[in-house]
């Protein structure tokens, strides 16, 4: 619809303003465009994107090949909507926090650019769009497993777990792990071997992934009372987990192996799982050595090992 507003135009005759049919001022679009950048940001596409990269793959495995576009075009849907929601949620929950952090506090709800009550309104919004499209197109366990995600996120991690306990990030690590039974009970409305063995990789990675950047952040999460381990552990504990999860990391990737996986996965998974144990055991050398950790190389490291893991399932269930 366009829109019709009034302005001055100067000319030599005097003519009085003329209407310009189209055209809206520019600080109105602007607001606009910040709005709608803010609701944008509240759903974290950052960590959509990462989720939906173990999506696809999965149910390209679960299929053995390429399953049709429309049920990935709703599983894609429906899972960033879902991912969505539990962030907003998780930000409308973490708002006194998020506002303590430097992380955190240009958020929409620390900045004021999003009332918590739309911020809400717009989580809800979304959870319940996402549940109810993964029943009507998928089936029950996908869209349950859907719901069960979004609410262990939000009511049991952000709003407990990871205000009280150091092993928060242990204990919700089935949140970002939950889209690969996801998208395998989309294809086949059950869960085999290999999808409760590819969600103990993503489970497993986790931890090293989030240990890093709290190490990073860690002043941040310490001015905001949260129990991140590397803000309440020794350098020590810190380091054995994060070189204990890496390894479990490798290995859930190699027990996937002879579940139907050819050597495509299997040297891919061996190779770059290799490179992510080298990272992590580096990380922890300097640490104890009280040199500096350089954290977010690991964590990057981490985000492209994930990403070149599930290409690997990708392309193994292709060829």
């Amino acid at each position: 619809m366009s829109m019709i507003t009034e302005r001055p135009v100067s000319n030599s005759a005097g003519q009085p303003p003329v209407r310009t049919v189209g055209e809206a001022p520019a600080t109105g679009r602007r607001d606009v465009r910040a709005v709608v950048a803010a609701y944008v940001a509240l759903t974290k596409p950052r960590i959509v994107e990462l989720l939906l990269v173990t999506t696809v793959p999965a149910m390209m495995l679960a299929d053995g090949g390429m399953p049709s576009l429309w049920l990935v075009a709703v599983v894609l849907v429906g899972g960033s909507l879902a991912a969505g929601a539990a962030s907003v949620l998780n930000c409308y929950i973490d708002r006194d926090i998020d506002q303590l952090m430097r992380r955190t506090k240009r958020r929409p709800l620390p900045a004021h650019t999003v009332t918590p009550r739309n911020a809400l309104v717009f989580g809800l919004v979304l959870a319940v769009i996402s549940v109810a499209l993964m029943a009507a197109a998928t089936n029950w366990l996908a869209a349950g497993l859907t719901l069960a995600a979004i609410a262990y996120y939000d009511l049991v991690y952000t709003l407990w777990l990871k205000r009280t306990t150091a092993a928060n990030t242990f204990w919700g690590g089935a949140c970002g792990a939950a889209p690969v039974l996801i998208g395998w009970a989309a294809v086949t409305g059950s869960l085999a071997p290999a999808a409760w063995g590819l969600f103990a990789v993503v489970f497993f990675w986790q931890m090293p992934h989030f240990y890093a950047l709290a190490i990073k952040y860690k002043a941040d999460y310490a001015r905001a009372g949260i129990p991140m381990l590397p803000v309440v552990a020794s350098v020590r504990r810190v380091n054995a987990e994060i070189i204990v999860f890496s390894w479990l990391t490798l290995l859930s990737s190699l027990a996937v192996w002879p579940l139907g996986m050819s050597p495509i996965y299997g040297v891919t998974a061996l190779v770059v799982g290799g490179i992510f144990v080298v990272e992590a055991h580096k990380l922890c050398r300097r640490a104890a050595r009280g040199e500096a950790v350089k954290p977010m190389r690991l964590f990057h490291w981490s985000t492209t090992y994930l990403t070149i893991l599930f290409a690997a399932v990708a392309l193994d269930a292709l060829i």
